[in-house]
């Protein structure tokens, strides 16, 4: 299955709307958004999960890069996801510390 990005503005963030699902293959492609939206000095993002099915561990390093990098200019990620499945690897993983996890995106734009 491929991954479809949609990108958002809303308020002072943007929204990445995921579709899919993000594993060794498509990992790359929301990495170069990722970058790109940095590059243009986007630096409060919102990755909304609600639409994936599947996420590996390249996903995971791609969320974590991502969030170094807005980091270094003052910057958030903060995700929305309601799945337990997709949920369950950020507790397994330890992430659920890292990244502010959100069930709506309106709770999101407030907590970033």
């Amino acid at each position: 299955m491929d991954l479809k990005i949609d990108v958002e503005e809303k308020e002072e963030a943007v929204i990445l709307k995921l579709d899919g699902e993000v594993d060794v293959y498509t990992a790359p492609k929301l990495k170069s958004r990722l970058i790109d939206l940095v590059d243009q000095s986007k630096f409060k993002i919102i990755v909304n999960l609600e639409n994936i099915d599947f996420m590996d561990s390249s996903g995971l390093g791609v969320l974590v890069g991502g969030l170094k990098r807005v980091r270094s200019h003052d910057g958030a990620i903060a995700l929305v996801c309601t799945q337990e499945n997709i949920l369950k690897i950020f507790r397994i993983t330890g992430l659920v510390k890292v990244f502010p996890i959100f069930e709506t995106e309106s709770q999101a734009l407030q907590g970033v």
